[in-house]
């Protein structure tokens, strides 16, 4: 298991348990957090904690995988705010001491796929 990996775990772990100074510990001072679907960023660790902080809603984060390399880590997870259950898929690098230096989130909208492969693939 690298280093980064149990960080990120930790990251989620903290997130969910809203335990603020935890997830402030898995972070760079300088950690940079992307969103490409909406073009925001965050810089700094005090500002992300607090964007974390300040999310509207009661939600909630289940890990659905890691992929670790080195500096670099892959998670899938499974997002739920009250009702409505998506995914998202976030990308994180890191420093030498294994904090995170920056995150960026894809959140994938759902769509129905296109007609005439119904003969190929199962829905689920």
């Amino acid at each position: 298991m690298t280093v980064l990996r149990k960080t990120v775990e930790t990251y989620w772990s903290a997130a969910e348990s809203r335990d603020w100074t935890a997830f402030a510990a898995t972070l760079a001072d300088d950690v940079v957090y992307e969103l490409p679907q909406t073009r925001e960023r965050i810089r700094g660790r005090e500002r992300y904690v607090r964007f974390n902080q300040e999310y509207p809603g009661d939600w909630h984060i289940r890990t659905e995988r890691v992929v670790a390399d080195g500096d670099q880590v892959v998670t899938w997870v499974h997002v739920t705010v009250g009702l409505e259950e998506m995914y998202a898929i976030v990308f994180f690098t890191g420093d030498d001491e294994g904090r995170i230096t920056s995150v960026t989130d894809f959140w994938p909208e759902p769509y129905e796929p296109p007609a005439g492969r119904e003969h190929l693939a199962e829905r689920y």
